[in-house]
């Protein structure tokens, strides 16, 4: 066993006398696809945005790739090498495919402000290679052909796979989904299937909330469910759809496992 990409324990987060989470402990080993689910009100979202910086917790140990991080700004969390895309998309719709996946890219640059004032020489060097590496991004989820559209006019689906090419230019060793493949048709879901384990192949963990759970068993290799703020399950697929704590919670009693 190899050592965990992200280690969390003991996270716990209140929101007034609302036990949002207690206690949850999720560990993610390199090249998983790892699926996050339970029931609405879970804390799946809120767990993600302690992870990820939105959300301070009141309590909780973290760790990236053996090193502690505190999850406390969402542009160093994303340095240390998480990023995530959000339930509802957030993108710059005005701006063109190619410069919502470029403001993703500028997380790793190094030219200052006064570079981009006087547009140096090293300044222009460094836009010329985040625009090709934008460029990358785009045709590995299959956007190249509307490099030069607003990212307004593309289809829902695409805006998806945009949100999730902006998160990649980050370079992430984590990529954290909340819900995916919400509002997507089988084919889209299919697609973002496949996407998701070119990702898993070009050495990025994949971290998922996602509420189709024929797709999350279909596509992670480990399963945490969570409910009322509290890890009830941990396992692969198979084991996590054989818990009756699960089924009663969450799959209903009619659930047969994949």
């Amino acid at each position: 066993m190899s050592a965990p990409l992200l280690e969390v324990s003991g996270v716990s987060k209140h929101f007034g006398g609302i036990h949002a989470l207690t206690d949850v402990a999720l560990r993610v080993q390199p090249g998983d696809i790892y699926g996050l689910i339970g029931p609405n009100g879970a804390g799946k979202t809120t767990f993600f945005n302690c992870i990820t910086g939105l959300v301070p917790p009141d309590a909780g140990r973290f760790e990236l790739a053996g090193a502690a991080y505190k999850p406390a700004q969402v542009h160093k969390v994303a340095r240390a090498g998480i990023a995530r895309t959000f339930q509802n998309i957030r993108l710059f719709p005005e701006m063109t495919v190619l410069e919502n996946v470029m403001v993703g890219r500028h997380v790793r640059t190094h030219s200052g402000l006064l570079g981009a004032v006087l547009r140096t020489p090293g300044f222009r060097r460094e836009e010329a290679q985040i625009e090709e590496r934008a460029r990358e991004l785009l045709a590995f989820v299959g956007l190249q052909a509307h490099v030069h559209d607003r990212a307004r006019t593309l289809s829902y689906g695409d805006q998806r796979r945009l949100e999730i090419a902006r998160a990649l230019a980050t370079e992430p060793r984590l990529l954290a989904l909340d819900e995916p493949a919400a509002g997507m048709n089988a084919t889209e879901k299919q697609q973002l299937r496949l996407l998701i384990e070119r990702i898993r192949e070009q050495g990025c963990a994949v971290l998922i909330i996602e509420h189709d759970v024929k797709l999350v068993m279909g596509l992670c290799n480990r399963v945490t469910v969570l409910d009322q703020g509290r890890r009830i399950a941990e396992g692969t697929p198979a084991e996590v759809q054989r818990n009756q704590q699960v089924i009663e919670a969450y799959l209903g009693a009619s659930h047969q496992p994949q």
